[in-house]
């Protein structure tokens, strides 16, 4: 019961926040037509009206980002939502295959802006210690003595051997992601608010990218990723070039490749408004907040 209460305080307390500076919550779509095309995440299929003979196959969301998408392209101004998500192939101590997501976009505010708003949130959360914030870069020089920005994929797995660490992998983020786990993460369990941000550009996922950075961030509190946003791409020829680019990617390992979204490519003929948004799990969020 007490759990019940604390998470009840914590969504009134998340909607004091935002409805104070003047978002809209939105409720949108969580059963599909198509699923997501992102290689490290698997959507849940559904078939819906098989007993009156009009068997269609849904998904699940994983995320409602494309759909709160849809919404910012139709004007909605800055908006956020609270929901529960369902993804497939997930286990083990964080990892389930349905948990509640937080996600809101600010129009106009870049990943820096965005940081310091949700440093702010946590604030009003009762989080109240210094913020860190470090590039993906320099996290990676100070605890691992790596300039992973200018390390190509073979001298990576040199020094992942070293670490005693796999070196079996298609592409180099795989790597990246995998002595980022080994060697940076352990180091952030001693700062209990942290934000990492600039990744390399082949971490870019939805993320606008220049040069060797992808505009991208996570939050992490203790250790523990709790959040994950991006500078968002704007145009439908960005977003078809990732779709089709993760669809590529998920041939190439042996997982089925799934049409594109033309419903959400269509609603960004017209450019998305310049945004920055984030997804934070609220799950891994209660943990920490209520740690002690």
């Amino acid at each position: 019961m007490i759990a019940l209460q604390k998470k009840a305080t914590l969504f009134k307390k998340i909607r004091e926040f935002f409805d104070a500076q003047g978002l809209t919550e939105v409720q949108t779509p969580s059963l599909l037509n198509t699923p997501t095309t992102d290689v490290y995440i698997d959507s849940i299929a559904v078939v819906t009206n098989k007993e009156i003979g009009q068997k269609t196959h849904k998904y699940l969301h994983t995320s409602p980002e494309l759909e709160m998408k849809k919404l910012l392209s139709q004007g909605s101004g800055d908006i956020y939502q609270i929901c529960q998500v369902f993804r497939d192939n997930e286990i083990g101590e964080r990892n389930f295959n349905e948990f509640t997501l937080l996600e809101y976009y600010r129009l106009d505010f870049d990943i820096y802006q965005l940081m310091s708003d949700i440093s702010a949130l946590l604030r009003h959360l009762g989080i109240h210690d210094e913020v860190v914030k470090m590039s993906y870069a320099q996290a990676f020089n100070q605890f691992g003595k790596i300039d992973i920005l200018n390390t190509d994929f073979e001298s990576l797995k040199r020094i992942a051997l070293t670490h005693d660490l796999n070196i079996d992998f298609e592409w180099i983020e795989d790597l990246q992601m995998l002595l980022f786990v080994h060697l940076v993460e352990p180091c952030l369990k001693d700062l209990p608010v942290c934000f990492i941000y600039d990744y390399p550009s082949e971490q870019s996922a939805l993320a606008r990218v220049d040069g060797k950075i992808a505009h991208r961030f996570e939050l992490y509190l203790s250790g523990v990723e709790v959040g994950n946003g991006y500078d968002e791409l704007q145009s439908a020829k960005s977003y078809q070039q990732v779709f089709a680019r993760e669809n590529a990617k998920r041939q190439q390992i042996n997982k089925p490749s799934f049409e594109l979204d033309l419903e959400f490519l269509a609603c960004l003929e017209k450019p998305l408004p310049k945004c920055s948004g984030v997804a934070i799990g609220i799950e891994r969020l209660a943990s920490q907040l209520f740690a002690t």
